[in-house]
């Protein structure tokens, strides 16, 4: 764990941020007039933590290892919105957990890796 938080610290960060914000009371705020706002706050929200993982992951690595990596930065952030989705539903008393933030998290995420993937595939080698 130590070694993980010294290789990522700012993937840690992103990552206990949004746990922190998706289990705290929502605050009043005046919501924009954006259809679906919530939705693409959570699509933004996983998308960014998936690239930030993904870019930790590149500075360090020269050849990726398609399976480690798919785990860690694809795998592990979709079951970690479907676990808070989970808490806000049954743990939480003002927060309640939606199926669709949690399709918009997938989204965000898998978005990120077609980015980063036509990214490496682009790059020169």
């Amino acid at each position: 764990m130590v070694k993980s938080m010294k290789r990522y610290p700012l993937s840690l960060l992103a990552a206990s941020v949004i746990t922190v914000a998706s289990l705290i009371p929502v605050p009043e705020v005046v919501i924009p007039d954006v259809p679906l706002y919530d939705k693409w706050a959570h699509f933004i929200m996983y998308g960014g933590l998936c690239l930030i993982i993904w870019w930790e992951y590149l500075r360090q690595h020269v050849r990726v290892d398609w399976r480690r990596a798919f785990w860690g930065a694809v795998v592990a952030p979709i079951v970690m919105s479907g676990l808070l989705e989970l808490a806000q539903a049954y743990l939480t008393t003002t927060r309640s957990g939606d199926w669709l933030d949690f399709v918009a998290n997938i989204i965000g995420v898998l978005l990120a890796l077609l980015l980063v993937s036509l990214f490496l595939t682009l790059r020169p080698s």
